[in-house]
């Protein structure tokens, strides 16, 4: 007498894999993430502006720690080319975050750049 309802194969469309072993290899991927990510965390990035005329250094979670400017940069004059240095040098930092984040997470091959 045939078997009615089930899965043919066993647990079809899992290649024969335990669901067990398939929430183990979960669990131990999302513990493998999270540990990245506090790696991650506390990395500190620096970048600079203006030939070093201005400094930032970020967290590996997007917080500004640091900005220093040389005195010589500092024109009452020119502000604007201050803020530009300042808009510069933070956004490189974040960008560095950006890639430091991607490069290290990257390799659990999430779909649509989850756990970012």
């Amino acid at each position: 007498m045939a078997k009615r309802g089930g899965f043919p194969g066993g647990m079809g469309g899992f290649g024969g894999m335990n669901i067990g072993n398939l929430m183990k290899e979960a669990k131990k991927m999302q513990a493998d993430m999270e540990k990245s990510q506090a790696e991650l965390a506390e990395k500190e990035f620096d970048a600079s502006a203006g030939g070093g005329a201005v400094t930032v250094k970020v967290s590996g979670e997007k917080h500004i720690k640091e900005i220093k400017i040389k005195p010589d940069v500092v024109d009452p004059e020119d502000v604007e080319m201050l803020e530009d240095l300042i808009l510069t040098c933070v956004n490189e930092a974040l960008k560095k975050v950006d890639s430091a984040q991607a490069e290290q997470l990257g390799k659990f091959n999430l779909p649509g750049g989850l756990g970012f």
